[in-house]
């Protein structure tokens, strides 16, 4: 049996301001993304100009910020009763500490970044989303280890060996790290396996219709031992939660989009 280490999540303190350890790992998981943005554009089959990573990236994070946090209010924050839940001003949008973000909110304010940014720099609008698929794990991944340092979205209690003891838990039972099984699904294995697929030339939509099915799948996984949202609890079945519903139409459009970008190779 483990036991979480129950870390402070404000990381320092700047004279009145206090600097949380979400926040930066936000900050990590950007500036990550953002070098290995760089590292990608210098491909042969991809050449894209330093300039265009980093504007790509300046639009990414108020996709992910904005996104992320209106849909924390409208999938989670929202009860089932009609009341918000601890929101107490406009300005919480920006606390991304206090309450957590909702990747399926954060993706969708990414696609209409990317919207924007392909329009602003007359390109296929495909051809960002595939470059941006390929670097999100990476920035998943530090967002789940922000959740583990703060002690947040445990999971079920288990009698495994890995088994932690969270001290934010209602009792002191062994639970399922899934904060770090997100983190390894969802961040290292889904990157490693974008990273790989989009080492050489691919049809444009391939790499966004894989990155779709893998967090889609990973994700619905995770869900089976993962508590769920209390404002909800579970939904049907007396297993499937918010998070999976949500996920399912990431894996039918994930499928259909991979299928869909190999079709005229097929038919050549």
């Amino acid at each position: 049996m483990l036991v979480h280490p129950d870390i402070n999540p404000v990381a320092f303190r700047i004279g009145p301001l206090e600097v949380h350890w979400y926040g930066l790992m936000y900050l990590a998981g950007f500036l990550g993304c953002w070098k290995l943005g760089l590292i990608r554009a210098a491909k042969a089959h991809v050449r894209w100009p330093a300039e265009r990573v980093a504007d790509l990236m300046s639009y990414a994070v108020a996709g992910v910020v904005l996104g992320g946090r209106l849909g924390y209010m409208i999938f989670y924050a929202y009860s089932p009763g009609g009341q918000w839940l601890e929101w107490h001003h406009p300005l919480m949008v920006f606390q991304v500490w206090d309450g957590g973000m909702s990747f399926h909110g954060g993706l969708l304010g990414v696609i209409a970044a990317m919207i924007l940014f392909a329009r602003k720099q007359k390109i296929s609008f495909w051809d960002v989303a595939d470059f941006a698929a390929i670097l999100t794990p990476l920035g998943l991944f530090f967002g789940r280890i922000g959740n583990f340092i703060n002690g947040e979205l445990w999971g079920k209690p288990t009698t495994l060996p890995w088994g932690m003891v969270f001290q934010s838990a209602p009792d002191r039972l062994p639970r399922h790290p899934s904060q770090l099984y997100e983190a390894a699904l969802e961040g290292l294995a889904l990157l490693a396996i974008l990273w790989w697929f989009g080492s050489k030339p691919r049809p444009r939509m391939a790499a966004s219709g894989l990155f779709l099915l893998g967090y889609g799948v990973f994700r619905f996984l995770v869900e089976f031992v993962r508590v769920p949202d209390p404002q909800f609890g579970y939904l049907a079945w007396g297993w499937v939660t918010m998070g999976q519903i949500l996920c399912v139409p990431m894996i039918i459009f994930g499928a259909l989009i991979l299928v869909l970008s190999y079709r005229p190779l097929a038919g050549a």
